[in-house]
């Protein structure tokens, strides 16, 4: 299948820089999942990674009462929104953003007590991520995420053409558990996102901005082609959604390790027994 060209990119971050999210979820999730990890200290030191343009960001600021949160987004114009917003809620006390890469964030090893990525860690493989977030992580911190997951077999080929281009590694969620815990994890909990996590702030806001910029781009027959492309999503979801979910995980870097050679493979960068590197997935 053909990548997208330069300008899919231009139309796409034209529709998704402007919603409230970037991917499913909401603030009741985000609490339900907040709920899960225990045990923290009362001014925690959070880091968002693949913030996007921080609807999440801001949200666990408003759920945490104190403590500081750094995110962490490579796409620069996302950054300077999430800055803009901070700054308006007066929150540059507490929350910092950085243009960078997930994949080597340029942070402390064991500098955070929970780490949030929200619909992000696929974007540098599950195991990868995990690996990252586990060296990052003090003892005894948690890991928030949501990752994409298989609910039924034989997707229609248009639900399968969608998740291979974007996500060609997606598994089911006995594999997600199972490389959490291969990661040197516990599974603390997790729970399926409900629908309307992914209709409030994001399929709805996003079928209104394609029809705003139906109206921009009427003369134009590739742009109006990508809107197209870009609003068959939400109409797949409306079709298809009992094939797929998002699924919430929290996990918990245990405070004493009880798989040394696991934890030795990923401090050297190894693969452990039983655990494969994200490339050779």
């Amino acid at each position: 299948m053909n990548q997208p060209g330069p300008r899919f990119w231009e139309i796409f971050f034209e529709v998704y820089e402007s919603l409230p999210r970037q991917g499913p979820g909401n603030r009741a999730c985000a609490a339900r999942a907040l709920a899960l990890c225990r045990d923290l200290p009362q001014s925690p030191a959070i880091l968002d990674l693949g913030c996007g343009v921080g609807g999440q960001t801001l949200q666990l600021a408003e759920l945490v009462a104190s403590g500081s949160i750094v995110a962490i987004d490579s796409h620069a114009p996302s950054i300077e929104r999430l800055q803009a917003a901070i700054s308006e809620r007066g929150l540059v006390q507490r929350v910092s953003t950085i243009v960078g890469d997930m994949a080597c964030p340029q942070q402390p090893r064991g500098s955070f007590d929970l780490i949030w990525s929200e619909g992000a860690l696929y974007n540098i493989g599950l195991r990868n991520a995990l690996r990252v977030c586990h060296e990052l992580l003090r003892p005894g911190g948690c890991l928030a995420f949501t990752d994409a997951v298989w609910r039924k077999e034989d997707p229609p080929p248009a639900v399968k053409a969608s998740f291979d281009l974007d996500y060609p590694t997606m598994g089911w969620l006995d594999d997600d558990v199972a490389a959490i815990e291969g990661c040197g994890f516990d599974l603390v909990g997790h729970f399926t996102l409900p629908d309307e996590a992914w209709w409030d702030d994001f399929y709805t806001p996003m079928e209104t901005r394609i029809a705003e910029l139906r109206g921009k781009y009427s003369g134009d027959v590739e742009a109006s082609a990508i809107l197209d492309q870009l609003a068959e999503e939400p109409r797949m979801h409306r079709r298809h959604s009992d094939f797929y979910a998002y699924e919430y995980f929290v996990a918990r870097r245990p405070l004493a390790q009880t798989r040394p050679e696991t934890i030795d493979a990923l401090e050297q960068g190894t693969p452990a027994d039983g655990l494969t590197p994200a490339a050779e997935r």
